[in-house]
């Protein structure tokens, strides 16, 4: 086992642009040779982490072509991408033991559910229509993922409740034998695991391959959280190799440790919290990668996420510094229409100032649609990096109401639902095939 003593963990400071200032530090590291970054091997969140990086890389080269890290994404390896070089055996088998099973597609896992599902027929409780028992198929599988991800057993579910009481979580457990008790002997079956169980199982497998044998070249880890334990533990290992590094997203290293100590599950640093602990390290011992950034602000948004607990302190600290408020907007609206319409005009006036630009960030999916068709009502089109769900094409709609279709046996309203869409011809041309319709 080749480990250094004192793990390397740094932060980029909140606020900061995170990939253009990681990307600017590696360069800065390793020197601004073409090849200079060949020989590192960077984990990154997701796929889209990796492509926003080697934008930022793009970005940083001033027009010199470059040989570009070996980008990962943690979250979503595939076996192809587990070997790096000098990693694992073929069929991803760790010191000897049996490779390990393909993971399940999630289409053929759902399927299977929704089938399980529809097969309750004996249930008062059983849903009688496929769309019903396909949405519970994907909650099912959902709960799968998230038991499974934290390596959690359904063992203990029958203990959450006595026997002799919750008439209705006795119903539940029914319900739930579909995932604990069927589920794996179809897997076994087809000889294939979960994805979430086999993407621990990859984890842990370079986990142990770098702990006994360190790559060739170094290894950064960056912008995770470790909220996956499988990720946490390879984390661990990639901060104490000689030349591994974690780098994280926005360490909170203003509050004093009173403030720190208190922060819960509900503080969006609760998970680097957690993941501080994991690697045995303090918050003290975190280095931070480039400068602080816009410190006034960073200190106003730490007040306010501030655990209620502390919030006392709120009364004898000086107010924050007027720099911190410099722009920052609030509009109140009464409603999503009015929201959507505020936020399109923004966006409208940034993009009629020249050389600048704007972007809406939101979870909200529906207010990103709503804006989006704002916008389009000037001749506005914007990138929605978030995509189109299927669903919400026409071919997607279509298809959609075509499954209900047959799903329902034809029942009226689907019928009509179906035939009215304007895709539907039935091999005639259009306006013959509306003039019928209508009749």
């Amino acid at each position: 086992m080749v480990q250094i003593a004192t793990p390397r963990v740094s932060t980029i400071a909140p606020g900061a642009p995170f990939v253009d200032r990681l990307a600017a530090g590696l360069r800065a590291r390793h020197g601004g040779a073409p090849d200079a970054l060949a020989d590192l091997t960077l984990l990154l969140p997701t796929r889209r982490a990796c492509l926003a990086m080697r934008d930022a890389f793009l970005r940083h080269s001033d027009g010199v072509a470059l040989l570009l890290p070996r980008l990962m994404p943690l979250g979503d390896l595939d076996a192809d991408e587990i070997d790096l070089g000098e990693g694992l055996p073929e069929g991803l088998a760790v010191d000897g033991a049996e490779p390990v099973a393909a993971a399940i597609s999630g289409l053929e896992r759902q399927l299977i559910l929704t089938r399980l599902i529809l097969a309750r027929t004996s249930a008062e409780d059983a849903p009688r229509r496929a769309d019903q028992a396909a949405r519970l198929a994907a909650e099912l599988a959902h709960l799968l993922d998230q038991a499974q991800t934290e390596q959690l057993s359904f063992d203990g579910l029958k203990a959450l409740a006595p026997e002799d009481y919750a008439e209705h979580w006795q119903r539940t457990l029914e319900f739930l034998e579909i995932v604990t008790g069927h589920w794996p002997a179809i897997l076994a079956e087809r000889g294939l695991i979960d994805p979430a169980i086999r993407r621990n199982l990859m984890l842990e497998a370079v986990a142990a391959r770098w702990r006994a044998a360190p790559p060739a070249g170094p290894v950064i880890a960056a912008g995770s959280t470790g909220s996956i334990p499988a990720t946490a533990a390879l984390l661990a290992v990639i901060c104490r190799l000689p030349g591994g590094e974690v780098v994280l997203p926005g360490l909170d290293q203003v509050s004093d440790e009173a403030i720190w100590r208190e922060i819960d599950e509900g503080h969006p640093q609760f998970g680097l919290k957690r993941l501080l602990e994991r690697l045995e390290i303090d918050r003290d011992q975190v280095t931070l990668w480039g400068d602080a950034g816009d410190d006034a602000r960073i200190r106003l948004l730490n007040m306010a996420l501030r655990p209620a607990v502390t919030t006392a302190s709120w009364a004898t600290e000086p107010p924050p510094a007027a720099a911190a408020f410099e722009g920052l907007e609030i509009v109140e609206c009464p409603g999503p229409r009015e929201e959507a319409g505020v936020i399109a005009l923004r966006l409208r006036r940034a993009l009629e100032t020249p050389g600048r630009s704007a972007a809406l960030i939101t979870r909200d999916r529906g207010l990103a649609r709503r804006v989006a068709a704002e916008l389009g009502r000037w001749g506005i089109a914007v990138d929605d990096s978030g995509g189109k769900p299927l669903a919400r094409t026409a071919c997607g709609g279509f298809l959609g109401l075509t499954a209900t279709l047959v799903a329902e046996d034809a029942a009226p309203l689907a019928l009509l639902a179906a035939l009215k869409h304007p895709l539907a011809a039935g091999g005639m041309s259009t306006g013959a095939f509306r003039a019928r319709l209508r009749r």
